[in-house]
């Protein structure tokens, strides 16, 4: 560094050169709108990309596709193997994981403010001054004085006492990752129920494609015992059009069967967390037998599970966590006593012209004890305690809200399940008495006794029976998941569907 210090033309000659440096500095920043969309309404594209098309395209890149889950082309998945699937490549459950990783880092991070810090700095540097000085002669001559050396220093600062700031924030560090770590489970917690759901509601879509399948059997039977009369003489041409009706119909809902099918596959799939493109099977529960009528919770049973649930877990923690962020707020109006020590060198040269240098060595040790005491600062300390008072009490309420709410859930689902095996119970009975009135009515109708209209009705009903009774199943078996999982018991594949009471 050369600091030359003249007067007139050579000092404007050098604030010239600052200033042009600033310039083209400035000139630097504002041409980076060249990388941005040059309007509102133009397409943007990368400024080396002869050719770029006008449209408002984007250039492929394959890197952004990832990799895919490890999944094995046709092979055959039960409920528990993809659970097993979903709690490995279901990105909810990653970000889980660094969440709860990052909070014991942040854990690890206060306890480390208990240590002293120590830095090593070097500070060093060269100094040239050339000052015009007036000669005998009347003109003037340029002396130059240089300096240069060097500093190099180990410090040490420690924090001894606080009045007990460091410990709050690692109490409230230590109830953030105890919340994180819980809510890592629950997020399990609830990956399960959501395969688990879609499962059930995936093979509830299966079942209605084979209750479709077996009800355009039957329409084609009607079929061939309609167009069987016609040619025997008994029939006549309307009851074969309405023979070929109601197979058409059942070739549509058959149809639409598929189609939802198709949807809660890709549900499914979903839910798991693999590629849409899969191609997997999947293991039926259509004859899974379901659970018994269960009451409602009683109060111990209730309480049970909100001790256990990870939701109300978590709220507890960050009542916990905001109890000692106001304790290190009130600390903060405290003093602080520190111990600091210094170990330094000092080499340092200087030299006038043409003189001979003069260097000096020196050097410096010391150990201090220092108190803070904090006087004004402006209202930020108080109004720092009041927001930690307040979230206090936001988290005492969050607290008892999610209290209430998984409460509610509890009641809800245990009604559900009751409901929904009440309902399965009356479809089984709908579907018999319903098999046996089609039954009656086709044979009826294939030996003359009977008419068109009376199978059709029978069918329709047939059918409206079998699908009543295969929705009750899959909603009892979605209920009694769904009670397991209120209750905090659905925590692995091989769970129970409902814990027991």
């Amino acid at each position: 560094m050369r600091l030359v210090f003249r007067t007139g033309a050579k000092r404007l000659s050098a604030w010239c050169r600052y200033l042009l440096i600033a310039a083209l500095l400035t000139g630097c920043v504002a041409d980076s709108y060249r990388d941005a969309p040059q309007a509102p309404d133009k397409a943007w594209h990368p400024a080396k990309s002869p050719g770029a098309a006008s449209d408002f395209s984007v250039a492929s890149n394959p890197e952004a596709l990832g990799e895919g889950a490890d999944v094995q082309v046709n092979a055959t998945y039960n409920l528990a193997q993809l659970i097993d699937l979903a709690q490995k490549n279901n990105p909810s459950t990653r970000v889980a994981w660094e969440r709860a990783r990052q909070a014991a880092l942040a854990v690890g991070m206060v306890e480390a403010s208990f240590l002293p810090v120590l830095t090593g700095n070097v500070i060093g540097g060269w100094t040239e001054v050339v000052t015009p000085v007036p000669d005998l002669q009347g003109g003037t001559r340029d002396l130059t004085t240089t300096v240069q050396g060097a500093h190099p220093n180990l410090a040490l600062q420690w924090l001894v006492f606080d009045f007990g700031q460091r410990q709050a924030w690692r109490e409230a560090a230590k109830q953030d990752a105890l919340a994180a770590n819980v809510s890592f489970n629950g997020t399990h917690q609830a990956l399960i129920y959501a395969v688990t759901q879609a499962y059930y509601r995936y093979d509830l879509a299966e079942t209605s494609v084979k209750l479709a399948d077996q009800a355009l059997r039957n329409s084609r039977e009607v079929k061939s015992a309609a167009e069987a009369r016609m040619q025997n003489g008994t029939g006549t041409r309307i009851e074969v059009a309405q023979a070929n009706q109601l197979a058409a119909q059942a070739k549509l809902r058959r149809v639409q069967a598929e189609d939802s099918r198709l949807d809660a596959y890709q549900e499914l799939i979903g839910a798991v967390g693999i590629s849409p493109r899969s191609q997997i099977r999947i293991v039926s529960v259509a004859n899974r037998r379901l659970p018994t009528a269960s009451s409602v919770p009683t109060d111990r049973i209730i309480e049970t599970a909100l001790a256990r649930r990870p939701d109300v877990l978590a709220s507890y923690a960050a009542v916990k966590a905001s109890k000692a962020n106001e304790r290190a707020a009130d600390a903060a109006f405290l003093p602080k006593v520190y111990l600091s020590g210094i170990a330094a060198s000092n080499q340092t040269g200087f030299q006038v012209n043409n003189l001979p240098e003069v260097g000096v060595d020196s050097g410096s040790t010391g150990v201090f004890v220092g108190v803070s005491i904090p006087l004004y600062d402006g209202g930020i300390r108080s109004a720092r305690r009041k927001r930690a008072k307040s979230e206090t009490a936001a988290a005492r309420a969050g607290l008892e809200q999610t209290r209430q709410t998984a409460t509610r859930e509890i009641v809800i689902a245990s009604d559900n399940l009751r409901s929904a095996l009440e309902a399965f119970s009356a479809a089984s009975e709908l579907k018999a008495a319903a098999s046996l009135t089609y039954d009656a009515a086709f044979d009826a109708y294939r030996n003359g006794l009977g008419t068109i209209t009376d199978v059709t009705f029978a069918d329709t009903g047939l059918l409206e029976a079998r699908q009543a009774q295969a929705d009750a199943h899959a909603a009892a078996l979605v209920a009694a998941a769904s009670l397991a999982f209120s209750l905090g018991a659905m925590t692995s594949a091989a769970a129970p569907l409902v814990a027991s009471q």
